[in-house]
């Protein structure tokens, strides 16, 4: 899925990375823990989070992330915003709650293996 179509999805607002918006992403997490971020998320191309703070960008960036999507209206500073740019990090926000967006992506088929009757 393009990180377009993540946007759209979600009617999200693109705060930065709008050059990436044709890059690829197939799967994501969704966490509000950043110790759960780097204990258990291999190869996510997409980070959900209600958390706002500069750790999530830093976090994002660890794991090879390529967006960042806050949820529930949540917005991150001037810092943060900028911090995601340097790192090449793609950042939206949305009104959507965690599960709502989550819900949205996959049942658009993000995540899902190809072959496991879903999709």
């Amino acid at each position: 899925m393009k990180i377009g179509e993540i946007q759209s999805l979600l009617g999200a607002k693109l705060l930065c990375g709008e050059d990436r918006l044709e890059s690829d992403v197939w799967s994501a997490c969704c966490s509000d823990m950043m110790s759960d971020v780097l204990a258990y998320v291999k190869d996510q191309g997409v980070l959900i989070t209600g958390l706002v703070n500069p750790q999530v960008i830093r976090t994002a960036n660890m794991m090879d992330m390529v967006c960042i999507i806050f949820v529930r209206s949540k917005t991150p500073s001037e810092d943060m915003i900028e911090l995601a740019k340097e790192s090449g990090i793609v950042v939206m926000t949305s009104t959507l709650r965690a599960y709502e967006a989550c819900g949205l992506l996959y049942h658009a088929g993000l995540g899902r293996e190809v072959g496991d009757g879903n999709v």
